[in-house]
């Protein structure tokens, strides 16, 4: 009861009409969360699988157009191979097992980051998931996978690099790169949300989080809710956005 008034008054302050249009988390914390309880990390992974369900659905039903969320970093690969493979597994699971409830809940699927290099197996059930919800016009989800943000902007001036060999009359500036970047159909993220309490970035969309609100949060992973993610948005609202003054004077 006192979980679903504290529901009831977060969203009695959340103004509907001025909702951030893109949200992107961190996803931080799934480690932490498994030491403290004496469990094996892929405990805490298991668990954050469920805080990814409750950010969705929380997305979905309040009608935030994009949804960004950091599933598995470039630099997770120097994990010891049992944990990546079990994070593959989970990965599987969960394209699988969520693709009928994504569809009930009109959310598209799309991914970023360096898909080819992920396993095979893993880039087929992706293709499946992404093509069985590639009709749905709600909440677009999109997971960041072997993604780093370094790694997208060397890609996109790769790309870039080679339309010029064909013509070299293309005009090089912030738009025009920002066509090449794994993110160039969604807009840049109004509020990124870190889980865990750490202040730093992580090599997580450098380029588009320029001017977003950042707000942190002590909770880990496996233990954000849906009204944690109401609650950021509330205190998103009630900044001042300012989209680069300093405010001097």
């Amino acid at each position: 009861m006192k979980t679903e008034l504290l529901e009831a008054d977060l969203l009695a302050q959340i103004d509907l009409e001025r909702l951030p249009q893109h949200i992107a988390i961190i996803m931080d914390g799934n480690g932490r969360w498994a030491r403290k309880r004496r469990l094996p990390r892929i405990a805490g992974h298991r668990a954050g699988i469920r805080a990814v369900r409750q950010a969705v659905e929380a997305c979905a039903r309040l009608g935030v157009p994009y949804l960004t969320l950091y599933a598995f970093s470039a630099e997770n690969w120097k994990r010891p191979q049992t944990e990546i493979k079990l994070l593959m597994a989970l990965l599987r699971e969960y394209l699988r097992k969520e693709i009928g409830e994504l569809n009930r809940q009109n959310i598209r699927l799309s991914v970023i980051g360096r898909i080819a290099d992920l396993p095979k197996p893993v880039r087929a059930d992706l293709q499946t998931a992404l093509e069985k919800t590639s009709r749905n016009t709600g909440t677009r989800l999109t997971l960041a996978l072997n993604y780093g943000a370094r790694a997208e902007v060397v890609d996109a001036v790769r790309a870039l690099a080679e339309e010029l060999r064909h013509d070299g009359t293309i005009q090089i500036d912030e738009a025009t790169l920002s066509r090449y970047l794994y993110t160039h159909d969604v807009p840049d993220p109004d509020l990124l949300i870190r889980t865990s309490g750490e202040l730093r970035l992580s090599n997580f969309l450098l380029w588009q989080v320029a001017y977003s609100e950042i707000w942190v949060t002590d909770t880990l992973w496996p233990d954000f809710t849906q009204n944690d993610l109401f609650q950021a948005i509330r205190d998103f609202q009630k900044r001042e956005r300012r989209y680069g003054g300093l405010g001097l004077g």
